[in-house]
């Protein structure tokens, strides 16, 4: 891939970030703080971005949305899977990825991620591909929110064709499952990864797409279920789900895999996890209760659309 991509890529990203946390930081009334990095001379990895926090807010509890570039001498084993003729390959990285934890529980945990990565070795073409998505992670359900959720998925990917929609939700609620538990991590959204199933261009535009309807997706959601009144019972109910949230991401996600495998910053790549959690034994709520209703009628795999 040649310079003036990796420029456009990276300028994209940059003004995503930027136009996300601004948009969060006047609904929130809170400010993110800014943390701009480079890694450090000698380390496995060279690169520099920015994490944008917040913390304590008055609808989120903890919001944090990441923008890296990074280079490395070799790809990491999780980024290999799919693409074993790369293994050992020197490779360049970039991508925004958030999580924003609400304090109303009546509010979903959001998940949202736009990167592309190249690789070849060397005297070799790069292979550019690219990934991303966005999931929902309610801890009550509302069935109007996960209907405008996946509506808002399949507007971004329908400039692109008809079957991304059906086959990135499939993929979402694939990935996003805890197998442990045998249980979804949340209403699912879209998700796709090593895609470069079109030309450069379509690639990236359906990537910004994705990115783009964000908010779409998301204020809306937040706008309805904010000022919902609650108490103990559901704070402690969403911290005991927040459990499932870091056991997701420190079992299964590939993306923290494929930073923790290949030195990343680890405070950016932790910064997903929710600031309460509880785990309990072997506990599960009581029969016809709005808890178990998510668990019953709203996490199984669904056609939303």
């Amino acid at each position: 891939m040649d310079i003036d991509n990796t420029d456009l890529v990276r300028e994209y990203l940059t003004d995503l970030q930027d136009r996300i946390t601004s948009a969060v930081s006047q609904v929130d009334g809170g400010q993110f703080v800014v943390d701009q990095w480079t890694k450090p001379a000698g380390e496995r990895l060279q690169g520099s971005g920015t994490t944008q926090i917040l913390e304590g807010g008055a609808i989120f509890e903890r919001a944090g949305c990441g923008f890296s570039h990074v280079k490395g001498p070799q790809l990491p084993p999780s980024a290999t899977q799919h693409r074993p003729e790369l293994a050992g390959a020197p490779f360049e990285a970039m991508g925004v990825s958030l999580v924003f934890h609400p304090r109303n529980p009546y509010v979903p945990t959001v998940h949202m991620n736009v990167r592309m990565i190249a690789a070849g070795h060397e005297g070799q073409p790069k292979t550019c591909w690219f990934g991303g998505g966005m999931d929902l992670t309610p801890y009550y359900g509302f069935e109007e929110d996960a209907v405008h959720f996946h509506r808002t998925c399949q507007q971004a990917l329908q400039p692109f064709g008809e079957q991304w929609y059906p086959e990135f939700k499939q993929w979402c609620d694939r990935y996003f499952f805890l197998k442990h538990r045998n249980e979804a991590r949340g209403v699912g959204g879209i998700f796709f990864d090593d895609f470069n199933s079109l030309p450069f261009e379509q690639c990236f535009a359906l990537t910004r797409s994705v990115g783009d309807h964000f908010l779409l997706a998301y204020q809306p959601i937040v706008a309805r279920r904010r000022e919902l009144p609650y108490g103990e019972t559901q704070r402690d109910w969403q911290a005991f789900r927040r459990g499932r949230y870091v056991e997701f991401n420190l079992v299964w996600d590939r993306g923290t895999l494929f930073g923790l495998q290949s030195g990343g910053r680890t405070e950016s790549i932790l910064m997903s996890m929710p600031p309460v959690v509880k785990w309990r034994y072997d506990w599960q709520p009581e029969p016809n209760t709005p808890e178990a209703d998510l668990l019953h009628a709203f996490l199984p795999e669904r056609q939303w659309v």
